[in-house]
């Protein structure tokens, strides 16, 4: 992990750098500033438009009362597509368009999603049967839980803040 991470941090940038100074001695500086501002401004437009189409897969799916999970996981690609893209420099700027062809971004999502064990509340146990046909509730569970409430007094003797009360209950 500590690998990844230095590569991540320190060799890509390097890289970045390296590409950005190479591309700019070949077709010069302002054309090289004008792809990365053009890059940086189309990708923008992309990740909006396929980020509001994610947002309402998420709200229909959350509508049928499914999971959104695979929608969501989509949604976080956008993100970090929209982040590269407005990273200067054109390796990030590869990643960033990749992130933007919705086929792999599924195809991401749905490995990412299939290694996620996710904890249902009530169950007890951790498992992913409920996730396993992308939003598919259990039918053996009803999906409202019954219960009662009761408001507690205030937690003095006399109301005035003088000390605890006692409880007889």
């Amino acid at each position: 992990m500590a690998v990844k991470l230095l590569i991540l941090f320190i060799a890509l940038p390097i890289l970045e750098l390296w590409l950005l100074i190479k591309i700019g001695g070949a077709i010069g500086v302002l054309p090289t500033i004008a792809l990365v501002v053009l890059t940086a401004l189309v990708g923008s437009q992309l990740v909006r438009r396929q980020g509001l189409a994610a947002l309402e897969r998420v709200r229909a799916s959350q509508a049928r009362g499914e999971a959104p999970a695979l929608p969501l996981l989509e949604g976080a690609a956008l993100l970090l597509a929209g982040f590269m893209l407005l990273t200067p420099g054109f390796v990030s700027d590869i990643f960033g368009f990749l992130l933007l062809v919705p086929g792999l971004r599924e195809r991401i999502a749905r490995r990412l999603l299939a290694r996620v064990v996710i904890v249902q509340p009530g169950a007890g146990t951790a498992t992913n049967e409920r996730y396993a046909g992308h939003g598919e509730a259990r039918r053996d569970r009803p999906s409202v839980l019954e219960g009662d409430y009761r408001r507690g007094g205030d937690d003095t003797a006399s109301g005035d803040g003088s000390g605890p009360r006692d409880r007889d209950d």
